[in-house]
């Protein structure tokens, strides 16, 4: 199959990886990319924190670069949402990284159980977040009382390639497209071959992360698209 990849370089490549060793041809057209606010996550790690919660392996590259500030923090403990986050945080040093797999609700589900097993936390939970991002994780922990101070230390930004550079990536048309966020979906939907031709897609399947990323699907395209059956992309690719 000739699959389109949108998620931010590097880890296109590394899904173009995995798709060929599946034998499948990987087209890269990332719609986003990351950036970083380093200031931010420093000034945030010097404040007082139990922990920090992660939602994206984006966060644990981001705190990887700040370099030997960092030392002093890798005893913390890491809620990671996912095992790519996981390993993302594991890799930048941290010593004890706890993730349930799935997604923000199911994260907040088990910061809630280790807080019931070990006590309220006597300091806030460091939340180091990006923008945008989905609410439930912050609400559900709202919900329950737990301490949690959210700082924004990186926003994924719009990416959207040259009309040339998108017709040249489409042609042959995909035979499924791998849509991870609900932004980025967005951004696919609204580039100009998708508008003015969608009748050139109707046999592309629409595969995406979570029922969240679906959402930003048209209509038009609702009878091919599939969503994964946990928000990974493990589970993504099972659907290929």
């Amino acid at each position: 199959m000739r699959v389109l990849v949108t998620r931010p370089a590097p880890a296109a490549a590394r899904t173009a990886r995995k798709l060929a060793a599946l034998g499948h041809e990987a087209v890269t057209m990332p719609l986003s990319e990351a950036e970083h606010d380093i200031d931010a996550a420093r000034a945030a790690l010097a404040e007082r924190h139990s922990a920090i919660a992660i939602t994206s392996a984006e966060v644990a590259r981001l705190i990887g670069k700040i370099g030997p500030a960092l030392d002093r923090h890798l005893l913390t403990t890491v809620f990671s949402v996912g095992q790519a986050s996981a390993q993302a945080a594991e890799e930048a040093g941290f010593r004890t990284v706890l993730t349930p797999g799935g997604d923000g609700k199911d994260l907040a589900n088990m910061i809630i159980e280790h807080c019931r097993d070990f006590g309220m936390p006597a300091e806030p939970i460091l939340y180091l977040a990006g923008h945008p991002r989905a609410a439930g994780f912050e609400t559900r922990l709202k919900e329950a009382g737990i301490p949690l101070r959210t700082v924004e230390c990186y926003r994924m930004a719009p990416l959207v390639p040259r009309r040339t550079e998108v017709e040249a990536l489409l042609k042959p048309v995909p035979d499924a497209a791998l849509l991870y966020s609900r932004e980025t979906a967005r951004t696919f939907f609204e580039l100009a071959p998708l508008t003015e031709t969608p009748e050139r897609f109707l046999s592309t399947l629409m595969l995406c992360m979570s029922a969240n990323v679906a959402k930003a699907v048209p209509q038009r395209f609702a009878a091919l698209t599939v969503v994964a059956s946990a928000p990974n992309e493990e589970s993504l690719l099972d659907l290929l």
